[in-house]
């Protein structure tokens, strides 16, 4: 049997990557994009419509009004999740047994689904039988239970409080790889030197984690930007569509309306702002990289 060329082994060991992107990734994309072009409905039927569903997205007001919400929700938490992942990996990267306890506790709530602790917070926050508000009332922070969801304000405030209890974790474990993969002889060498500990985290933990700063501010942007379930279960949109975010008016275009032309030419607008995102993200990293 003849030996494979070398030229052909890299080819053949990515074949199977491939193969799978192709035809998981590429090819539904492709029949995304053919929908948007057409008036499709959920119930049968559909003609080709050219480019009228992204100009009817352009004049459609609930779409800029939950664009207008994604964007606050996602210019809200990112802070939020990026802040207290950095300041928890920071207080937790040396491998103490307490601090690998911590580290384990804030990371607990990753491994729960997405829809279990929107339904585990949506109880918490029920103004009837809510521990949240009960807290609240008894340290004397409220006068009244809050009523969460009954404003577009005070249930993204509510949303907010049980997604970054779920997802910090995931940010600060990724935020202590970076950390612990600093050479501790620099860290030694700026103590000697005389570098308080906010000097070295600014000179020198913060430059050498940019790459995964970017990188978990990337995800932390595209989870936010395709929030669903826990607006769907916590708010159900509520109050008189407010609270629909991108996905969710996604999904009542399509599946409430039927129209699943328009909700795959809403899709495809979405997609196209991810990648926006991920598209600034690699230019500022290969900025940071040649500096």
């Amino acid at each position: 049997m003849s030996a494979i060329p070398n030229r052909h082994l890299g080819l053949l060991y990515v074949a199977p990557a491939l193969i799978f992107v192709t035809a998981f990734v590429l090819v539904p994309f492709g029949q995304l994009i053919y929908l948007s072009l057409t008036d499709t409905s959920l119930l049968g039927g559909g003609d080709w419509v050219g480019l009228a569903n992204y100009e009817k997205a352009l004049g459609d007001k609930a779409f800029w009004r939950a664009l207008g919400f994604t964007a606050k929700y996602t210019i809200v938490i990112t802070p939020i999740l990026m802040g207290l992942g950095f300041g928890l990996a920071l207080l937790t990267s040396q491998n103490t047994p307490l601090r690998l306890l911590t580290r384990a506790t804030v990371f607990l709530p990753v491994v729960i689904g997405l829809g279990t602790s929107s339904l585990l917070w949506f109880w918490l926050l029920d103004q009837q039988v809510g521990l949240f508000n009960k807290i609240l009332v008894d340290l004397g922070l409220v006068a009244d239970m809050p009523v969460w969801f009954t404003k577009a304000d005070s249930a993204l405030i509510g949303v907010i409080i049980s997604v970054t209890w779920k997802v910090v974790g995931f940010g600060m474990i990724l935020f202590v790889a970076a950390i612990q993969s600093i050479n501790g002889e620099v860290l030694e060498a700026a103590t000697i030197d005389g570098a308080t500990y906010w000097q070295k985290v600014r000179r020198i933990i913060v430059p050498l984690s940019m790459r995964t700063i970017l990188l978990v501010t990337l995800i932390s942007v595209i989870g936010s930007i395709l929030a669903f379930d826990q607006f769907y279960i916590m708010t159900g949109g509520n109050p008189r569509g407010q609270t629909f975010t991108s996905v969710y008016l996604i999904y009542q275009s399509s599946f409430i309306s039927f129209k699943l032309g328009y909700g795959a030419a809403l899709s495809i607008i979405l997609t196209a702002i991810i990648l926006v995102f991920a598209a600034i993200q690699v230019f500022i990293t290969s900025r940071s990289d040649s500096q």
